[in-house]
This record gives C-alpha cells, sequence and structure tokens, in this order.
C-alpha cells in the first residue's frame, strides 16, 4: 500500500485532533473510518477504475482528504482543482482528461460526474504501466497557458516517511497547489493537526492562530505584509507561533526585518518548492536573511550562468501540453536567477522578470524592498516598460496605506530611492493603485490605477 505509513500514524493517534474544518475538530480515528468508506464507495458505487485520471474539486474538508488518500490507494490520475477558482477550469480540464470528477462543495457534499474523455497521453500510460497513483497540478500561467505537470505520487509521498516534529499547523496555501498538499502531508504523516481557512484574510487567520493555538503559519510574504501594515497582531494574542514560513513569491528584506521585530520569538523559514521538482528543504544564515542552503535528500542542486538548476527523485514525468523541461543530465531549470556564497544562495527572481536599462540588470524585488522602507506604503509591485531610449524603464504600481498628494508621494517615493538605489534602478513611472490583490496562486496582480 502507497500510505501504509500514514495510515499507520492515524491508528497510532486515534484520539487525538486531526483535522479542524468549519470550527469542527475530526480526529484521526474518524478520518481514518472515512477514508475506508470513501475507498470502498470508490470502487463499489463510484465505479472510479484503478488507473483512471480522476479530477477532484474541493478544498481541505474531512471527505476531500478522505477522497484524496482513497483515490491515492486506488492508483487513480489525481487532478486537484480548487472550488473557489472557476477561472479556466475548462481549459484545465480539457488538458488533464479526466475520466471522472468528483466535486466536493463547501458544505462537504459530493457529487460525481463520468466524462467521455479517454486520456491517452504517454505519461498516463507510463503511470498505468508502473501501476502507481499520479498527480497533475498546473502552473498559475502567469507567463501564458497553464502547465500540466505530471508527478508518479509514490516519488512525492517518499520525504514525508521521514519523521518530524508534529505541530498545530494551518493550512493557509491552496488545494490544487503543491504547497497545500505538502502541508497536508507533513501534518498528518506526523500526527499534527491540520487547521483549515474558509477564507484567507488577515482578521480570520489570525483569529484561528489564536483559538486553536496554531504553532505553523505557511504563508506568502504579500499575505504576511498584509498582517503588517493592517496591524492585525495587534488585536489578536498570536503567542503559539513558532515557525513562519514563507515562499511562493520573493521576500523583500524589509518586510522580513518588520516581521522580526514583530514576532521576536517567531522563527522564519524561507521555503522553496516548484511543482516540477516538489519542495526543498531550507536553511536560513538566520532569520533576518534571504541566503538560504537548499537541497537534502533526494535533491541536488547547482548554477549554470547563474541560474538555479535542480535534480530531484521527486520530479515530474513531463509535462501533458508542453515538451521536457529538463537537461539532459536530468536537472531541472528553474529560471530564477541567483547569487552564490558558499553554500548559499540567495534567490534574486526570475530572469523573465529582470528589467533591462540601457544594459543593467534592474530586480524588481530589490526596488520593492526598498520601496516598502517607506512610510504610509501598504505594497508595491515593480515591473518593466519598454522604451526607444533605453530599451526599458523601471515602474512602480504602489498601493497607500491612507490617501497623499499623489504628487507630493511620487517626489517622496523619487528621492528615497535615489538615496538607496543607482539612478538606473529609481523608478521612472510611479502608479498609484488602490490596492494590489493576491491572487489564485498569491501574485500579484494590479486591479485598478489612478493616475
Amino acid at each position: 500500500m502507497h500510505i501504509d505509513f500514514i495510515l499507520k500514524e492515524f491508528e497510532e493517534h486515534k484520539n487525538e485532533t486531526a483535522v479542524v474544518w468549519k470550527d469542527k475538530t475530526y480526529t484521526y480515528n474518524s478520518l481514518l473510518e472515512n477514508y475506508f468508506h470513501r475507498k470502498q464507495k470508490l470502487t463499489d458505487e463510484y465505479k472510479v477504475l484503478n488507473g483512471s485520471v480522476v479530477a477532484l474539486e474541493g478544498d481541505f474538508t474531512p471527505n476531500t482528504i478522505a477522497l484524496l488518500l482513497a483515490l491515492i490507494e486506488n492508483n487513480n490520475i489525481i487532478v486537484p482543482l480548487n472550488y473557489s477558482f472557476n477561472l479556466g477550469k475548462d481549459e484545465l480540464i480539457n488538458i488533464s482528461q479526466p475520466e471522472i470528477i468528483i466535486k466536493v462543495n463547501e458544505d462537504d457534499e459530493i457529487n460525481i460526474e463520468t466524462t467521455d474523455l479517454k486520456p491517452d497521453n504517454e505519461l498516463i500510460k507510463i503511470l498505468r504501466e508502473r501501476n502507481n497513483p499520479g498527480l497533475i497540478l498546473f502552473s498559475s500561467g502567469t507567463s501564458g497557458k497553464s502547465k500540466a505537470a505530471v508527478h508518479d505520487f509514490t516519488k512525492l509521498l517518499n520525504k514525508f516517511k521521514t519523521k518530524r516534529e508534529a505541530l498545530v499547523t494551518m493550512n493557509f496555501l491552496l488545494f490544487d497547489h503543491w504547497g497545500g498538499l505538502n502541508t497536508l502531508f507533513h501534518t498528518l504523516s506526523n500526527g499534527g493537526t491540520v487547521v483549515t481557512a474558509a477564507e484567507r484574510s488577515p482578521d480570520y487567520i489570525c483569529s484561528l492562530i489564536e483559538k486553536y493555538k496554531i504553532e505553523l503559519l505557511p504563508s506568502s510574504p504579500t499575505f504576511l505584509n498584509l498582517i503588517l501594515i493592517s496591524e492585525v497582531y495587534k488585536r489578536f494574542d498570536l503567542s503559539s507561533l513558532k515557525i513562519i514560513s514563507y515562499g511562493t513569491e520573493p521576500m523583500s528584506a524589509s518586510t522580513l526585518q518588520k516581521l522580526n521585530t514583530v514576532f521576536p520569538n517567531v522563527k522564519f523559514r524561507q521555503t522553496y518548492g516548484l511543482i516540477e521538482v516538489g519542495v526543498l528543504r531550507t536553511k536560513s544564515k538566520d532569520d533576518g536573511s534571504l541566503w538560504l542552503k537548499l537541497g537534502g535528500e533526494g535533491f541536488d542542486v547547482r548554477v549554470q550562468d547563474n541560474i538555479l538548476q535542480i535534480k530531484s527523485e521527486s520530479a515530474i514525468l513531463g509535462y501533458l501540453n508542453y515538451p521536457s523541461p529538463f537537461t539532459e543530465d536530468g536537472y531541472f531549470i528553474t529560471g530564477d536567477e541567483v547569487l552564490t556564497d558558499g553554500e548559499y544562495f540567495k534567490i534574486l527572481g526570475r530572469r523573465s522578470e529582470i528589467i533591462n536599462v540601457g544594459g543593467e540588470k534592474v530586480y524588481p524585488a530589490e526596488i520593492e524592498s526598498v520601496i516598502k522602507e517607506m512610510e504610509n506604503v501598504a505594497d508595491v509591485s515593480v515591473y518593466g516598460e519598454k522604451n526607444p531610449i533605453t530599451g526599458n524603464i523601471v515602474c512602480a504600481n504602489v498601493s497607500l496605506i491612507k490617501e497623499e498628494d499623489k504628487s507630493e508621494f511620487k517626489s517622496r517615493l523619487k528621492k528615497h530611492c535615489r538615496e538607496k538605489l543607482q539612478i538606473f534602478k529609481v523608478p521612472a513611472k510611479i502608479n498609484i493603485v488602490d490596492k494590489i490583490n493576491i491572487g489564485e496562486r498569491f501574485k500579484k496582480k494590479i486591479v485598478k490605477q489612478n493616475n
């Protein structure tokens, strides 16, 4: 059985809380019973054949978790979809070609649909020949069409066989995001408690931390910045927090410094993971540093042409809709430009996002960090815009905490940047925006401009 080691934890912790969902607690024993119930229904009632491609649409509800485990054991190739994210779902279905769609709604009710689709991709055939479960994850598609990454699920599960500390953990990241699934399996395989979130606002998340004494908060720099600017941490008791891990996007040095000041007793852990290779183990130089070691058992990292490359035992078999992303010797080219200092790496950002100004490289994260040092800045997103003289210019979209004269703010921003940055890095164009939203993958997306 693929999940024997997880079920063993269920048995050993059967009277302890496994999941908190909608303010209800579910023990490991109830989760185990639900797993066996759903496993039987898969074949007897739902008619899900071994090795078929199944889309599982839902969030971290008790039934969704039980179904996920049952589908793994049934050697199904699973396509997680989040029911709160409908944009482009038809396209994702068309690419992954599921034979069955299982929908679990926000009330934990299950609906089964059978499709006429017949997946025949070579990667699907490989999984069926191995008689192993699979996992199809989609990239965010921020730079174009979503890529459908195909995993052998057994490779991903191997890392969870190593015992780690059992913690009460907020499952902040989404069900169709490997970060969210990674948190789920890490917690359940160690006998911890998964606290699920019905929404992802700072007030609601902090209320759950206080109520359930959450110890580990996996999050994103954008969300952590929202906690800072809203000062929601002053309204709730967050003293139970031991670890805040962050990833999915670059963290600014200024934001990390503020977080360490506000949460002096919390350990900050930078994470690094990609849907193509999984989540690597990391170790920062210190809590206030963006330099970190990358790798761990099952991973090998190297840098070529300043780009990070990773070889992983848990790497994908390939994409359903794109060519193989690996070098001839099996390394995945991440596209992330890095600096190195002995064993440590500093991730500067995607090379595709670097702004070339008259032949000089400009990293958006560096400028964003400097601007976030200013008073009255809620959030900022830096990008490049074509220019006939310099090739590109640096642009910044900035949201403010409170209203301020736009001309005065723009002058203040340029003065601040000139004192901290080389002249070619100073934004030539500044837009004051209402807000910078957190997208479905916690990527920043500009909603409305007020110039």
